[in-house]
């Protein structure tokens, strides 16, 4: 059986179609493909699919470029950049490349599909169809050079270098593992660490109130990465009083209390740790302050603190209420 063929375009390369090449062949249908890197029309017409060329988007004829004026899909109706080759091909096989990896049930997948696309795919979107994170008119306090589209564009011979077909596609074949590594890596941390943290923290807030009758202190059966669960569960699970406090053991068997912020992306605490009085003090002189024995120490900013036990732990959140 001749194998399928993968086109993308000839000449200098960029992060989102190597990645784009590289997750078309995660998928049983493009594992085999051939990779052909042309402009030229009769090649991208027999191609049996289409990349980041050809100024044609049409999924049934397996064309996926987004550089025509036509285009201004997004990766859907929550999110505003336009997509590259690489949210484009993300789009229509992440799902499926998610669940061959992962052998995980359609719910989960849909959690790492959407949390994968926000973490990684929207910033090579971005990036290239030069969207600013920020105003144009900041200054920059220094440069960054050293984020993987950088990294891509570095493997493309300069402009004093020989630069026949052979040498570039064997540099786009670099690139294309550089992606894909990185891909990887991050799929495989969300679904065999991230992911199984989701049931923790889910299981803390359905159990919430058995901790206390407010609601708003939750204890983790185990320590995980807990706060991007905590955000998207209070939201699907339509909690109506937000949680203010979480406790879980550490490393060294004593417990944490560490105060919410209001949203991801704030430094400001939903509630911060205790009264004033006790924020920067420790052990003994903590004890005395709060009256609560064993205590271990609270931040100055009120936003983490400790307690030898358990229940010290948790009598340090409800007076913190």
């Amino acid at each position: 059986m001749t194998n399928k063929t993968i086109c993308t375009h000839s000449g200098n390369f960029h992060a989102d179609e190597a990645l784009a090449c590289f997750l078309l062949k995660l998928t049983p249908k493009y594992k085999d493909a051939n990779i052909v890197r042309s402009r030229d029309k009769k090649v991208i017409d027999a191609a049996d699919i289409v990349v980041d060329v050809g100024a044609e988007y049409d999924v049934e004829k397996q064309r996926f470029d987004h550089h025509q004026a036509s285009f201004t899909d997004t990766f859907d109706d929550k999110h505003q950049i336009k997509l590259s080759s690489a949210g484009l091909i993300y789009k229509h096989f992440g799902k499926e490349i998610i669940k061959n990896r992962l052998e995980i049930n359609d719910s989960l997948t849909e959690v790492i599909f959407q949390k994968l696309y926000n973490s990684m795919i929207e910033e090579l979107d971005g990036i290239d169809n030069g969207v600013e994170r920020y105003p144009s008119d900041i200054t920059p306090k220094y440069e960054s050079n050293l984020n993987i589209t950088s990294m891509i564009r570095a493997l493309n011979p300069e402009w004093n270098e020989p630069q026949t077909d052979e040498i570039i596609n064997a540099q786009f074949e670099k690139a294309m593992k550089l992606m894909g590594d990185v891909f990887l890596q991050k799929l495989d941390f969300y679904g065999k660490s991230w992911l199984p943290a989701r049931t923790i923290v889910e299981d803390a807030i359905n159990f919430r109130k058995d901790v206390h009758s407010s609601g708003e202190i939750i204890v983790l059966e185990h320590f995980c990465p807990w706060k991007d669960h905590l955000y998207s569960l209070e939201k699907s699970m339509e909690i109506k009083t937000p949680i203010k406090f979480v406790l879980f053991a550490d490393t060294a068997g004593s417990w944490r209390i560490q105060a919410v912020n209001v949203n991801s992306h704030s430094f400001s605490l939903r509630q911060p740790i205790g009264p004033p009085e006790w924020r920067g003090k420790r052990d003994e002189e903590l004890s005395a302050i709060s009256g609560i024995d064993n205590c271990v120490f609270v931040h100055a900013n009120g936003f983490i603190g400790g307690n030898n036990n358990k229940d010290g732990a948790l009598l340090m959140a409800i007076r913190s209420l």
